[in-house]
């Protein structure tokens, strides 16, 4: 087979067959296609598109380009939880130990940030000292120890998935449906685990804006992971604006330190306390979803959540000084606060602009060379449909760089608008499909 042809075929818009499908992804794996084809390729894809039987196909392709690990002698279910990526969305480090604390095992693979989103991987990458490139030995024998285990993608798992991850983030291929659904579900699939709560965003800051189109990805993932006789509820959620208050990467796991403390409310807890009861009475633990929520609530209030998440972070290599007093992590050399343009209620935040301001202040990348500074981000102080006043402090910048500190605060000014009558709070969750 001829890539340029393959490249040309989808172009056109037409099907490709399971043979070509596995032939692209496994000669791209082994370094037998360019990066400059292979990005030409993944653009056809993002804008023809592929139907149902070639997003399986990419599925399979990608799943079997590298092991499905066997978690049989770990004794009870295994459940984790994707979600399809959003601005200070840190659900992973909360929900993890929560669920592992009640006694369902959460082996958890995740990846980098892509496009303006965050990525799981960077947030754990700013504790010191923590592993995330941990080999399947290791992998398991956490996953053992203490119910959970947080990595990356080895070379053995799904190895095609991350080099077509990493080519998606910097050539403006994120968004597409079959790309997103091989990918999670390539890495979710080989991770051994019996069910998976998924959490597709919808709004400014999702890859998905609209609702339908979410909805369309959850029936997709839905589909995928059933025909591997995986269980799977899909939450619809809202992401208009950050969830939670902070953005990037220490920031993020400051905050979700607080939420497992029982320390922090709002839009994070409940969003952390849904996926997290799901994932418990997926793992037979509860008779319900709402039963489930009561248990993850009980886990934070008697500590064995936040005792949960230090364990892990200490078999991983971590320092556990930095989460139990996370006031000793280094700060940023410039802080800035941005204050509101007029009074009024905030009507509307374009998230997505709060994301690329993140990267602008280097808590994200904008080629795969940029190194991520782990304490660039954001804290929010105000939230859609708080009645503010001008000159009223909304956010706080922190940044190494003075310069990109004055850029992203513009930038944070530009996105958000205002109205002189109240403001309806956009609704957290949309839909639930089970």
């Amino acid at each position: 087979m001829n890539i340029v042809e393959l490249i040309i075929k989808k172009r056109n818009g037409l099907p490709l067959t399971k043979e070509e499908i596995f032939f692209f992804t496994n000669s791209f794996t082994n370094g037998k296609i360019s990066d400059y084809q292979f990005s030409a390729l993944l653009m056809a894809i993002c804008i023809k598109g592929m139907n149902k039987k070639e997003t399986s196909y990419l599925t399979e392709a990608m799943l079997y380009s590298g092991i499905v690990v066997n978690l049989d002698r770990i004794k009870g279910p295994k459940i984790d939880k994707h979600s399809t990526g959003g601005v200070g969305d840190k659900t992973s480090l909360i929900i993890a130990p929560i669920v592992a604390s009640a006694g369902v095992n959460v082996p958890m693979i995740s990846g980098r940030g892509l496009g303006h989103t965050g990525g799981t991987l960077d947030k754990l990458d700013s504790i010191p000292g923590f592993r995330t490139n941990l080999n399947l030995k290791e992998y398991k024998e956490i996953l053992r120890k203490c119910g959970t285990v947080l990595i990356g993608q080895t070379k053995e798992i799904a190895p095609a998935d991350k080099l077509f991850y990493q080519l998606r983030d910097v050539t403006g291929t994120v968004e597409s449906f079959p790309l997103i659904t091989g990918s999670i579900m390539s890495k979710k699939l080989a991770e051994g685990i019996d069910g998976l709560v998924l959490d597709v965003k919808t709004g400014s800051g999702a890859f998905m804006r609209k609702t339908s189109d979410a909805l369309s990805l959850a029936n997709l993932l839905i589909s995928t992971a059933k025909s591997f006789d995986k269980q799977v509820i899909a939450f619809i959620t809202d992401m208009n604006q950050p969830l939670g208050n902070n953005v990037g990467n220490w920031l993020e796991v400051e905050e979700s330190i607080n939420v497992l403390k029982g320390k922090a409310d709002g839009d994070l807890l409940k969003l952390s306390l849904s996926l997290a009861g799901a994932m418990i009475y997926m793992g037979g633990k509860s008779k319900s979803i709402s039963s489930g929520i009561k248990i993850a609530q009980e886990k934070i209030s008697n500590g064995d959540a936040f005792n949960k998440f230090v364990e892990v972070v200490s078999l991983q290599g971590g320092n556990p000084k930095f989460i139990l007093n996370p006031e000793k992590y280094r700060k940023p050399r410039f802080v800035k606060r941005v204050r509101a343009s007029r009074g009024g209620f905030i009507k509307a935040i374009d998230n997505y602009t709060i994301g690329m301001a993140s990267l602008e202040l280097g808590a994200g990348r904008k080629s795969l060379k940029d190194k991520i500074d782990p304490k660039a981000g954001i804290i929010f102080k105000r939230k859609i449909g708080d009645k503010v006043k001008k000159s009223e402090t909304i956010a706080e910048l922190h940044s190494d760089s003075k310069t990109k500190i004055d850029i992203a605060s513009e930038m944070i000014l530009n996105s958000i608008s205002y109205s002189n009558k109240k403001v309806a709070v956009p609704r957290l969750i949309k839909k639930v499909i089970t």
